[in-house]
Order: structure tokens, then C-alpha cells, then sequence
């Protein structure tokens, strides 16, 4: 039998309109990824929330202490749930992130937040290299516009490219609706 979590990654002020780095469609994820919080409460299983903070003040967002780095009020751990704070893009760099899920006995891990192009793609591919069964729920993550060599990539390219590369090896990529239908079928 599955046993699985949902890891809510970074979904924190910075990201949000206001904020010192906003990505494209954080309010449609974050609401995305509030209902996937509140199916798995309600489901008895395990949520954690993933908070990053650089290491130094000078950092562009996510500055240690800073109101931006604070987890968003739509995702609020209740109490008991755990929060892994990281320094790193990987949310199982010199965290306890695989120790927490072991210690649950979980192998299904369901994945949201942001950035879809660096830290949900980097504890995705973290993820299954550990054995852990992946989903990733693509319309509750969020990305933003980035460039190459002078080359503009709109935000929607960028997530769209990164949610095609983990679905073709690293894991399930589905809505939230069809996340939610399987969820209740279960």
C-alpha cells in the first residue's frame, strides 16, 4: 500500500505580486496548492512545507528573517506539520527532508510550489533518484520569464519545458483536477 506526502515547496511572499522576485500565476498556484493541502488534511496524510532561506542578507529574495521568506498565509503548516528550511535549490540538501519522509514510511511523493524551472524540478528528479513514487501537480507550481544568450523565454515556456522533462522520466505531471478525481477514487 502507498503511503504518501505532499511537499509544498517554497511557496513563500517573495514569489507573490509585491514581492522581490514575482513569478507568473502564483496566486492560481498557490490556491491549486491549498486544495491539494486541504484534500491531504483531510485525508489524514502527511504535508511539508518547504521554506528556503538564502544565507545572507544581500540575497535578491528569501533574505534571512525577511518578511518575503516567510511562508505565504494560503499555506500555513497547521500545527504538527513539519517545515524543512533549506539553503539550497534541492530541498534534500543538508536538510532533513529524506529522514522526515523515512521515518514515515512514505514511497508516494506528490510535489507543488515553485520555481517550476529550479526548486520543484530539482526535488523532483531528487525524489524519484531516491525510489520515491512522483507526481508533480503542474498548475500548482509557478515559474517566471527567464533569458539565454539573449534569448527571452516566456514564464509559461519555461514551466512548460520543465513539467515536459520530468513527465518523459521523473514523474506523473497532472492537474489538480485530475489529481483531486484520483485522490477521491482512491
Amino acid at each position: 500500500m502507498s503511503k504518501r506526502a505532499l511537499i509544498v515547496i517554497d511557496i513563500q511572499n517573495d514569489y507573490f505580486p509585491g514581492g522581490r522576485w514575482t513569478l507568473s500565476q502564483m496566486d492560481r498556484a498557490a490556491d491549486n496548492a491549498a486544495t491539494l493541502i486541504a484534500a491531504m488534511r483531510e485525508g489524514g496524510e502527511t504535508v511539508v512545507h518547504i521554506r528556503h532561506e538564502f544565507p545572507t542578507a544581500d540575497a535578491p529574495f528569501f533574505a534571512p528573517g525577511s518578511t518575503g521568506a516567510e511562508i505565504h498565509v494560503k499555506m500555513s503548516p497547521k500545527e504538527g506539520e513539519p517545515v524543512v528550511l533549506k539553503h539550497h535549490i534541492n530541498s534534500y540538501r543538508d536538510t532533513h527532508l529524506k529522514r522526515l519522509l523515512d521515518e514515515r514510511s512514505i514511497n508516494e511523493v506528490v510535489i507543488c510550489g515553485a520555481m517550476s524551472h529550479m526548486c520543484v524540478d530539482a526535488a523532483t528528479r531528487a525524489s524519484n533518484d531516491f525510489g520515491y513514487q512522483c507526481t508533480v501537480v503542474h498548475d500548482a507550481c509557478a515559474s517566471r520569464d527567464l533569458e539565454f544568450e539573449g534569448v527571452a523565454v516566456p514564464a509559461a515556456h519555461a514551466h512548460a519545458a520543465f513539467m515536459a522533462a520530468l513527465r518523459f522520466a521523473y514523474a506523473r505531471v497532472i492537474s489538480t483536477c485530475e489529481w483531486l478525481e484520483e485522490y477521491g477514487a482512491r
